[in-house]
């Protein structure tokens, strides 16, 4: 997906994979609850030419300019609201719809928001600790790690990150903000990486990695939002119309096979995730974890 000019070129992940299950079609019409940069929408979009419609969620401002600028061709057929996808059922509601063909959300973080700077998304580069997806909400990083008891940090990166070493992390947090805020990512990764003996440090991916999943979750509050959607979206779903989601680690996997498996109106199309291919792997290494999970409405 390109994004604006001289920027590299962005691939949706498994993006062969959603279109065969949503099978886009002339006059329906989908919901794209995480707009993104717009390569889903686009592509549903194309598919369903010439009278498909997508209606667009996203609560990242940045990412909405971006892809309402480069959908723009598509005129009508595509309607955007800044919205968390949490909230498709006041969107839909405040549109008329009462009935769509197919819903299609990407629980993951976006490439915009990892390769932006300033937003403390990733801990390649020293960034204030903010994490708001969406910047209207007053919860960050920072006021998270600030104003967290022990006990409620330890919490967060255990049940949110799985990270076994999270007692002793949310210690050296605490014993370390008596003296000074930890206000950066560098701050961050420098006292988690003191807090846990090398002998637990993992050999596959960076020591922080896990602290810093734990924090971008609770301050959007993913997981609920995520809840959410797999309750109230399946609702709209006209009989035959598929839901599918992408998600990127097994927290939101559960929680995800979990519902389409206990919603009575639903008809789970993939008993296990559907992974990318080595081939996808290789153009887009980010997509190495995405897992889509698909269920049908029944009628």
């Amino acid at each position: 997906m390109e994004t604006t000019p001289g920027e590299k070129i962005h691939t949706s992940v498994l993006l062969d994979d959603c279109m065969s299950f949503l099978n886009p079609r002339t006059g329906a019409t989908y919901v794209d609850g995480t707009l993104g940069l717009g390569g889903h929408t686009e592509s549903i979009l194309q598919l369903s030419a010439p009278s498909g419609k997508v209606i667009a969620f996203d609560w990242d401002e940045s990412a909405l300019h971006r892809a309402t600028a480069r959908l723009e061709q598509f005129g009508s057929r595509l309607t955007v609201q800044r919205r968390n996808f949490a909230e498709v059922a006041a969107g839909l509601d405040s549109l008329g719809i009462s009935q769509i063909d197919g819903l299609l959300i990407d629980v993951g973080l976006s490439s915009l928001q990892l390769d932006m700077g300033e937003r403390g998304f990733s801990f390649q580069r020293d960034e204030f600790l903010d994490m708001r997806m969406d910047n209207r909400g007053s919860t960050t990083a920072q006021s998270i790690l600030e104003q967290g008891s022990e006990e409620q940090l330890a919490d967060i990166f255990y049940y949110y990150g799985e990270e076994r070493q999270a007692r002793p992390i949310a210690a050296a947090i605490v014993e370390y903000r008596k003296k000074e805020k930890i206000r950066t990512t560098k701050q961050l990764v420098g006292v988690v990486a003191r807090a846990v003996p090398k002998r637990f440090h993992p050999k596959r991916i960076h020591i922080a990695t896990k602290v810093f999943q734990a924090l971008r979750i609770a301050v959007n509050t993913e997981l609920e939002n995520l809840g959410n959607i797999l309750d109230d979206g399946v609702k709209y779903l006209k009989p035959g119309a598929r839901f599918c989601v992408i998600s990127f680690h097994s927290l939101e996997d559960r929680i995800v096979k979990r519902k389409f498996r206990n919603n009575q109106l639903l008809k789970v199309l993939t008993t296990k995730p559907v992974m990318p291919t080595q081939e996808e792997i290789d153009i887009n290494p980010r997509s190495r974890s995405a897992r889509l999970r698909v269920a049908e409405k029944l009628g």
